[in-house]
């Protein structure tokens, strides 16, 4: 039975944390779903971690239809949110509904992901008329990456921190069921962790946000390019992997791989028959 958003709710109203991570494709999901995790976020972080761009703004509905689709096989359980893509939702109402539909019906998530607060509250709540559940995210929204001139922490000044407040209200009263904090001071979050109903899910925004998401590159340590502060490795698997490629490549260019063990043999008097 997956996990529905009303348990996400519940889950602040005990005090309970709440634990979300990102996937990308089924082999990760599963694992995932087999841990108890009990949210996925298919973010368009794999735009960077995943496709190599340096932003996430190349990544288009497409893209993440094909991602998501894949998360949602593998992961039985866990709730899965789809992450709208730049300029799938800026547009319009219109646009915005039909996209998120299409990560309802197409992909077969259970919700989506927004960026903005009181910018694209309309569109939330529209959405959320509609049936399909909606996670808001506020503070450092990589889609809007070159408005704020890089990543950099979000709500610093005191006009700044009164607008993410007023973000998180405005997307409370849309309608979200939980509002990510992306890069935000850690006091301020707290604030507006204490400020909403809904659960906010922090990623560099500290330990008073009632939830984190991490990107799961990050927790494995299998995207080198970049580690950011707000993130930590509990594995190393890009020198994991890099060791076990290493070897591979040694021993076929030595002979040493395949052995018997790996091949398969067949009966001695039909390959005489052949010669």
């Amino acid at each position: 039975m997956r996990v529905t958003v009303n348990q996400i709710r519940e889950m602040k109203q005990k005090g309970e944390k709440i634990t979300m991570i990102t996937a990308y494709d089924y082999t990760t999901a599963k694992v995932v779903d087999e841990v108890g995790i009990p949210l996925i976020l298919v973010g368009d972080s794999l735009g960077m971690v995943v496709l190599g761009y340096d932003s996430t703004i190349p990544v288009t509905m497409d893209v993440m239809l094909h991602h998501t689709k894949a998360v949602v096989r593998g992961a039985k359980n866990t709730m899965v949110v789809g992450d709208m893509p730049f300029m799938t939702y800026h547009l319009s109402v219109e646009d915005a509904l039909r996209n998120a539909g299409r990560f309802i019906q197409e992909a077969g998530c259970q919700a989506v992901k927004l960026e903005g607060g009181v910018t694209v509250a309309d569109k939330v709540r529209r959405i959320v008329e509609c049936g399909i559940p909606v996670m808001g995210h506020i503070g450092l929204t990589p889609q809007s990456i070159h408005a704020f001139g890089g990543f950099k922490v979000q709500g610093k000044t005191p006009e700044a921190a009164s607008r993410l407040l007023e973000d998180a209200r405005a997307l409370e009263k849309a309608g979200v069921f939980a509002i990510v904090l992306e890069t935000v001071p850690a006091p301020l979050a707290a604030l507006i962790t204490r400020q909403v109903g809904v659960p906010t899910i922090g990623i560099g925004a500290g330990i008073g946000c009632d939830g984190q998401v991490q990107v799961v590159h990050d927790v494995l340590g299998s995207y080198s390019d970049f580690v950011p502060k707000h993130a930590k490795q509990y594995a190393k698997l890009a020198e994991v992997i890099k060791n076990a490629l290493t070897e591979y490549f040694n021993e076929v260019k030595s002979g040493n791989f395949p052995t018997e063990k790996q091949s398969f043999p067949m009966d001695e008097s039909i390959l005489a028959g052949l010669k």
